[in-house]
């Protein structure tokens, strides 16, 4: 099945998500803003229009997730192996 997002949609699946492992971690907005040094009221913000500065959406990500999991997005896809022979050759390293 193919997805198609645009910015806004992203925006708002990535606020969703971290608005979510705020509940899970059992943090008020207050709680987390306190332990990313970001705004209670740009926590709020955030998680209801998706908008926010990268830097601040960086330190909520480093209190709630494993930045490793972002950073992983800016390296490259190892390339699909086009034939059979270039599969057999990945097996047998």
């Amino acid at each position: 099945m193919l997805y198609f997002y645009d910015d806004v949609e992203t925006r708002h699946l990535l606020a969703s998500y971290l608005k979510q492992q705020r509940k899970q971690a059992k943090l008020s907005r207050e709680q987390l803003a306190q332990k990313a040094q970001v705004p209670a009221s740009t926590i709020r913000r955030f998680e209801t229009t998706g908008n926010i500065s990268l830097k601040q959406f960086l330190a909520l990500w480093l209190v709630l997730d494993n930045l490793e999991r972002l950073v992983e997005l800016t390296q490259p896809k190892p390339a699909m192996p086009k034939t059979i022979e270039e599969v057999l050759g990945e097996y047998h390293r």
